[in-house]
């Protein structure tokens, strides 16, 4: 159960409580570090979640996959590397009384042989940086340099973590944009995975696609790559199109912004 009596408790100094707009669930971030977007919330909704699954968020960051689709699932396992976020995951976990179904745990997950010994996860999602180290401007903000560019983990550490992580037959979720498409085929390809379901995300029906979600399953043979329809964010008014509203609701919608940043 949330514990709505006194929220303030969980916060330290610095930190907010932001609005999940997702079954009264609230997130604990830093206005001044890494905060959630859209690419998790489109993320949390890509897969076809089944009531058995175990499942591992790589690089959680301050949460926010994990309460969204908490109930989906039968337990959610979510690493983060920097401590304070995932000091912060932790603490939403338990203001929204859930520690039940997810467990976060500080750690690299470049060295999922000590996090978690032997594949045993039925999915895994993965929201990695986009850009490699040289490509843009690096944040000075440590936990925002971390999310957007390879400063700790690469595409190919992401990719092989969640390859070590999933039993056979067990499917990766990832967000990424899909300049980089065609390197992610290839680190699915040297570690075993197939790509399954894809879909382009752009922002308005005239402009080019800035995000694909892409879910790929281990030890399957390749050639059966099914692409669901784009997804558009906003309408020609501005306004979010109806596609979006019916993944995650109107006051979601409202509650992200695009592309982490």
């Amino acid at each position: 159960m949330t514990d709505k009596t006194a929220p303030e408790r969980f916060l330290k100094a610095g930190e907010r409580l932001d609005d999940l707009c997702h079954r009264g669930r609230r997130l604990i971030q830093r206005p001044d570090a890494y905060c959630f977007a859209m690419d998790a919330v489109l993320l949390a909704h890509f897969p076809r979640w089944r009531p058995r699954d175990q499942v591992l968020d790589l690089g959680t960051g301050t949460g926010a996959i994990p309460l969204l689709m908490a109930e989906e699932v039968a337990r959610v396992e979510a690493v983060e590397l920097d401590g304070t976020l995932a000091d912060m995951a932790a603490r939403s976990v338990a203001l929204n009384g859930l520690a039940d179904r997810v467990i976060v745990r500080q750690g690299d997950y470049r060295a999922m042989e000590r996090l978690f010994p032997g594949g045993r996860f039925d999915i895994v999602v993965a929201n990695p940086p986009y850009y490699p180290l040289g490509q843009g401007k690096i944040s000075p903000q440590a936990a925002r340099s971390q999310a957007r560019h390879e400063v700790t983990a690469t595409l190919a550490d992401v990719v092989r973590a969640a390859r070590y992580a999933l039993r056979p037959r067990g499917r990766l979720a990832m967000v990424h944009i899909p300049e980089r498409l065609d390197e992610i085929f290839r680190a699915f390809g040297a570690n075993g995975l197939a790509p399954r379901r894809a879909c382009l995300v752009q922002p308005r029906a005239d402009r080019p696609p800035n995000l694909v979600l892409v879910e790929a399953v281990a030890g399957s043979a390749a050639g059966h790559l099914k692409w669901v329809p784009t997804l558009n964010i906003y309408r020609p008014d501005g306004a979010y199109t109806p596609e979006l509203l019916a993944i995650y609701g109107p006051e979601s919608a409202a509650s992200a912004p695009e592309k982490k940043g």
